[in-house]
């Protein structure tokens, strides 16, 4: 049984500040250490449920953030960028039994989530398929589900995990902070959201039966973007279309082709800011 985890770092308990997300910061080693170990914490509960596999995607920033000598010695890694499908690299090669996201934060916009973007902050204001808006869960799950691959855990504040059972239907979630604003929370001793978390995981393997993949019926792709140059950029991409003065939109043929488009989006519009 192959099990996939996808891992950031926003929504890990004792991140609540953007400071503790960059590299090169005082509390930047910290955060990656937390961040470790709750990807391991989620391996665990894999393998107690019976996975005989698990592989896991550094999905955060440069993703080159986990701490290899931290993590179960019966994982791989998924670990660098730039990768062909991001924070969904590896969902796309083979089809797992199961996908569990940890470490997720809420949408752009979303009220009283820590950290809440979607892809890239500065560059992104909302993301909407078939007229929906996702959050990177939602999108991640798009790969996987095309696949066959379900999502049944996600992991992280605690209005994240509303969103994403909203989104995404019945799945485990575990919260492990509660956001006071975008910026500030009430966290759980990290030692404590690895009890949770490893639980969780192995909740939500043990259950993969009842998990559906993701999908939606239309894979209209539609991006707000923060300002108007960004969107000046973006509007030169074949098959984009420009609907209004920040939006732009793109009429995809699969799951593959809405994901590409959409990293291209994200990265030429990257370069603008």
């Amino acid at each position: 049984m192959q099990v996939y985890i996808s891992v950031d770092m926003e929504g890990v308990a004792g991140v609540v500040h953007g400071d503790q997300c960059r590299r090169g910061t005082a509390e930047f080693d910290d955060a990656c250490a937390l961040m470790t170990e709750e990807a391991n914490a989620a391996a665990l509960g894999a393998f107690d449920a019976g996975a005989t596999a698990v592989l896991v995607n550094d999905s955060h920033g440069d993703m080159r953030n986990l701490v290899f000598d931290r993590l179960d010695p019966r994982v791989s890694v998924l670990s660098g960028s730039l990768k062909p499908y991001s924070m969904a690299e590896g969902l796309q090669e083979e089809r797992h039994d199961l996908a569990l996201f940890v470490g997720y934060h809420g949408g752009a916009g979303t009220r009283d989530a820590i950290l809440d973007h979607t892809y890239r902050g500065v560059v992104v204001y909302e993301v909407r398929v078939d007229g929906r808006p996702l959050n990177e869960a939602g999108l991640n799950a798009l790969v996987a589900g095309s696949r066959g691959t379900p999502v049944g855990l996600v992991t992280g504040d605690a209005t994240t995990c509303a969103q994403c059972r909203a989104l995404l239907g019945e799945l485990v979630t575990v919260e492990v902070k509660w956001a006071v604003g975008r910026a500030s929370a009430r966290t759980l001793h990290p030692v404590r959201a690895r009890e949770l978390i490893r639980a969780g995981a192995r909740s939500a393997v043990e259950q993969r039966a009842r998990w559906r993949p993701f999908s939606l019926p239309r894979l209209g792709l539609e991006v707000d973007l923060v300002h108007t140059a960004i969107a000046d950029a973006v509007a030169i991409i074949p098959g984009v279309v420009r609907t209004a003065a920040r939006t732009v939109a793109y009429d995809a043929r699969d799951v593959d082709d809405l994901f590409r488009a959409l990293l291209t989006i994200v990265r030429l519009g990257g370069t603008v800011v």
